[in-house]
Order: C-alpha cells, then sequence, then structure tokens
C-alpha cells in the first residue's frame, strides 16, 4: 500500500518542493519519460557508481535491502523495508543484524533472487575495488576480514562475517556496533547480482535487474532505454511504480541544450538535478509561464573544493589557511547564479543534516569576497610570501562549476596565487582524475572541485568518506584532502555506535570544526537548484533523501 501524501494539483513555483506535482497511481505507465543529461553515468553498475543522481536512478532499476519512501521533502527520508521484509533486526547491542528477503523475488529472467545475490553484490562492491573502484566501502570497513574480494579470490564465498544460512536470511556480525545499520542498506551495493552474469568492469553496460524497468540499450555517452521489467512485481513492492511505458535518457549534450531541450519539451527532466544555467536561469525567474513549472529546493549538499594536503605546497597548513581567506565565494556564488543558486557556505555540514552549526573558520567579509590581509599574513606563515603556483581540476560539463573554478583562480589571484582550471569529464571524473590520488600527485593538481551530500541522510552519513583516514582509496577516492587525523577517526566511530541522536549530532559538529581546523575542504555554497519540470512530467516531487526530483516516481503523459 502506498503511503498517504500531501499532494498538489496541477503546478505552480515551488509546488513539487511542497507537495506532488500531477499526481498518478502507482501503474498508471503511460508515456515516454525522457531525461536527458550533459555527460554520461558515472556508473549503471549500482556496486561502482557515487553520483547522487545516479543512486536515485538506479532504484528503478535494482532494488535494496531497505529504501526511502516515495514521499516529498523530510518525509522521502522515512526508511522502508524494500527486498527485506522489515527494518533490519539487531541483536548484541548492534552488532549483529539480520535480514531476511520478501518471498518471490525474481530477476528480469524470472529467475529467483536469493540471499546469497546480495552477499556477492556487497562482496564485490566493497571487496573487489581491484575492478571496481567508485562506490563507498562502509561494509568492509564494518565487517572486517581479510577477505580479498571476488576476483582475487573466486573460490571463497565472500567476507566470512556476512552469511546466508538460508536463501532468504541475511547476518552481518560487524566488528563494532553500528547504529545506522538501516541507512546502509539503503545503499546500492545491497542491489543483488548474480554472480553467473556478472561481467566485472563491464557490468556498468548492462546491470540485471530487479525493479520496475530494464535496461534495453545503453550506448555510452548517447542513450540509455529502459522498459518494463515483466518479473517485477508491484505486490512485493512497497514504493515503486510503473508511471511510464518507457524512459530515455538522452546523454552527453552540452549545458545549453539540455535547457532547450527541456523548454521545447524534448525532454521532461534534468538527470543531474543541478538546475538550469544562469541565463536559462534568469528566463525562467522572469516568465511567469515559465516560472510555474519550477522549483527551488536547498539540495542538501554542500559545494566544496579540497586542498591535497599531501601534495606541496599544500602539505603546509598556512598554504592551505592563505586559500580559505582568498576565496570570492561571492564570485563563486554568482556562477551559480546567485542567491537562486545557493547561499554562501562557511560549513561542510548543510543546514539539512543533523549537527549542523551555523560557525566561520575563516570569514571572507561580510561581502563575502575573501579577507586578502588574511591570506598575505597565511602566506608569510607558510614561508611563500609572494604566492605559489597550482592547479584546479573542475567538470567542464557542469558549466557552473567550472566557471566557480574560474572564479576561484581569479580571486586566489589577487594575493599572488596562481591556479591553473584544468577541465574533466564527470563520468569518469572520481574513477580516473580527480578521485585517484596518483593522478593528482602525478599532474600536482592541488584544487579539486566537487559537490558532496550525505551517502545517507545522518552526519556518519555526510562525513565518514571524506574526512576518515581510513576511507582514502586509490580510485574512487573522496578524502580528497587525504587527512588522516586520529580524533576525528575516533569521533567517527563513537558517533557510529551511539544510538543518542543529541550526541551523534555533537559528534558531527565536532568533525565539522576539527575539520576546518586542517583546512583541507573549502566549503563555499548550499546550493539551490532551479529545476524545471515540463508540463508533461506526471507525479513529481523533490524529495529529502537525493535533494531533487524522486526519478522512481517519475511518469509521463
Amino acid at each position: 500500500m502506498e503511503s498517504t501524501r500531501p499532494t498538489t494539483e496541477g503546478s505552480g513555483f515551488d509546488a513539487g518542493v511542497r507537495g506532488v506535482v500531477q499526481p498518478a497511481g502507482k501503474m498508471d505507465g503511460g508515456g515516454t519519460l525522457r531525461l536527458v543529461r550533459t555527460d554520461d553515468f558515472d556508473s549503471l553498475d549500482p556496486g561502482n557508481t557515487y553520483y547522487a543522481y545516479t543512486w536515485n536512478f538506479l532504484r528503478l532499476i535494482g532494488r535494496t535491502l531497505v529504501t526511502f519512501d516515495t514521499a516529498p521533502g523530510k518525509a522521502g527520508q522515512h526508511l522502508v523495508p524494500d527486498l527485506a521484509e522489515s527494518l533490519g533486526e539487531p541483536s548484541e547491542g548492534g552488532r549483529v543484524w539480520t535480514y531476511r528477503l520478501r518471498p518471490g523475488l525474481r530477476y528480469e529472467d524470472g529467475s529467483p533472487v536469493t540471499s546469497r545475490d546480495v552477499k556477492y553484490a556487497i562482496a564485490r562492491s566493497n571487496y573487489g575495488t581491484d575492478v571496481l573502484g567508485a562506490g563507498p566501502t562502509y561494509f568492509r570497513h564494518l565487517l572486517g576480514t581479510d577477505y580479498g574480494g571476488p576476483w582475487r579470490e573466486p573460490d571463497v564465498d565472500g567476507p566470512v562475517t556476512l552469511e546466508t544460512p538460508d536463501d532468504r536470511t541475511l547476518v552481518f556480525r560487524l566488528e563494532k556496533p553500528f547504529a545506522g545499520m538501516d541507512l546502509l542498506a539503503t545503499m546500492p551495493s545491497t542491489t543483488p547480482v548474480p554472480r553467473r552474469l556478472d561481467t566485472g568492469a563491464e557490468y556498468r553496460l548492462r546491470p540485471v535487474a530487479t525493479g520496475p524497468y530494464r535496461v534495453v540499450s545503453y550506448t555510452r555517452g548517447e542513450l540509455a532505454v529502459l522498459e518494463p521489467n515483466p518479473h517485477w512485481d508491484p505486490a512485493t513492492d512497497p514504493v515503486r511504480g510503473q508511471r511510464a511505458r518507457r524512459i530515455e535518457v538522452h546523454l552527453g549534450k552540452d549545458p545549453h541544450e539540455v535547457d532547450r531541450m527541456l523548454l521545447a519539451g524534448e525532454a521532461h527532466i534534468d538527470l543531474a538535478g543541478f538546475g538550469v544555467q544562469p541565463s536559462t536561469q534568469e528566463r525562467i525567474l522572469a516568465d511567469p509561464a515559465l516560472r510555474t513549472d519550477a522549483d527551488n529546493p536547498l539540495t542538501g549538499f554542500t559545494w566544496i573544493y579540497c586542498l591535497s594536503s599531501r601534495i606541496a605546497p599544500f602539505d603546509n597548513v598556512h598554504a592551505r589557511r592563505a586559500v580559505q581567506f582568498a576565496t570570492d565565494k561571492a564570485a563563486m556564488q554568482a556562477a551559480y547564479g546567485g542567491s537562486v543558486g545557493g547561499d554562501i557556505a562557511t560549513t561542510i555540514l548543510p543546514p539539512t543534516i543533523d549537527g549542523y552549526q551555523d560557525f566561520d573558520r575563516y570569514p571572507v567579509g561580510s561581502d563575502g569576497t575573501g579577507d586578502l590581509d588574511a591570506a598575505r599574513a597565511e602566506l608569510v606563515a607558510a614561508g611563500m610570501p609572494d604566492g605559489f603556483r597550482t592547479k584546479i581540476a573542475a567538470r567542464k560539463d557542469r558549466l557552473k562549476e567550472y566557471r566557480a573554478a574560474e572564479a576561484l583562480a581569479a580571486g586566489l589571484a589577487r594575493v599572488g596565487i596562481e591556479a591553473e582550471v584544468l577541465d574533466f569529464p564527470s563520468g569518469d571524473y572520481f574513477d580516473i582524475y580527480g578521485g585517484c590520488p596518483a593522478y593528482l600527485r602525478e599532474h600536482g593538481i592541488g584544487i579539486i572541485m566537487f559537490g558532496w551530500g550525505a551517502d545517507f541522510p545522518d552526519g556518519y552519513g555526510f562525513l565518514q568518506q571524506i574526512v576518515d583516514g581510513r576511507a582514502i582509496k586509490e580510485r574512487g577516492n573522496q578524502n580528497m584532502g587525504e587527512l588522516d587525523d586520529p580524533e576525528i577517526n575516533g569521533l567517527l566511530d563513537r558517533g557510529a555506535t551511539s544510538g543518542d541522536p543529541a550526541e551523534r549530532a555533537e559528534i558531527w559538529h565536532r568533525i565539522d570544526r576539527l575539520t576546518m581546523e586542517h583546512a583541507v575542504i573549502v566549503p563555499y555554497l548550499y546550493p539551490r537548484s532551479l529545476l524545471y519540470r515540463h508540463p508533461d512530467a506526471r507525479n513529481v516531487y523533490v524529495t529529502g533523501s537525493f535533494g531533487m526530483y524522486d526519478y522512481v516516481a517519475l511518469g509521463a503523459s
């Protein structure tokens, strides 16, 4: 049964933030839903992806142990059992968690889904980083063991601390208690993968469906097409429906072409969920007819850039602090369209996450343009009074990010810091370039642009991958500052085991402050997206679990 949710008939500015625009029934599969994207997916492999929009989209294809409810706003963070019959059953003080699969679950070819398939999926994504390197590895951290992964140890049945006593039961035996296990169980890596159909790195081209849609064709950088999965049973699925008879994702489009397609009705939704370009934003806000089909939510992300503490001159904390003070956050905000594009940020945690407290370790003036005197004092302390040279990595197909990088470089130049902006494709950004420490060191790239949102809506889910020294990876790395502070690592462990929300929130705030002391992360914007939904789109709303439209709920007339 679907939950009772607020609805908004018709449309209107921010109607998708307040409720559901043009509601549609769970099985009202009428037309073709057309999505559009500037680049490609990072990966359609649920065990090898780290973009929020991909995680959101993959819920159409694959099901996870637990998922988020299909509801607008904060209600979209409510946890619902998905493949599992119920939320996890903790025992031994939260060190052991048990999930039991629903009966009757099947893949797109009609074969049954088993607990061993979920175990294999977790094993390949968390331990098979020699082949898959882009996704998070929380389960590896919590389950422990010296298991080498399915490709290094093909004859071993996964980590011994994840048990499958029968075809429907999984038992997680953690090294330490973890209070947020159900949040981890929402992650794409719990999407079952049948070992017999796993193609390793190529699985991203043809993941096997357990959700309402299956991939019928996918040409990288051009087009992905989904059609209904004949073996998906809506009676077993508490949240999903089939509100379109076909889903097309048009890939590799210029940012301004994406906007043109949306306004012309050639696409319904921009898949990336970052909003239209500044020139289109101005046009929409000035035109009442267009404005009625737009939403401007706070996304739950923080736009940040990292300073690698292991690449000179950023191995010197004063060099990092000089950059903090010299950052022209107002100019970077302008690259996103001004206040409609977001609010200037001073903390790593965004206002939507418990643990956020307003503070400003590196004030950049009331106008947000920088404190150049403080920056010059830090350069003197670093022994580089005349400044230095470095390079900035940014994704050019994300035009607003790239222009923010250019604004950053211009701001730093005022104190003698010369920063060359390099452009990279977003599809391989974390796997090959910005998320590869060896590549950054080889090319002397000290500044890495990216945005960050919680892997799950909790301070641990926001902070762990970007500040925990044990999370640093050779590929798909998110701790780009390469921060490894024992105090921060210990606080993360403490927060993970605490069942007291107030204590957890205070720990997350403490980590935020400690990380800012290290100055390896520069937050500059709490982004808002001006999202445009074409009037032919149905069942549209912004979900609090992803801070963008809920793709699993969308339909088309």
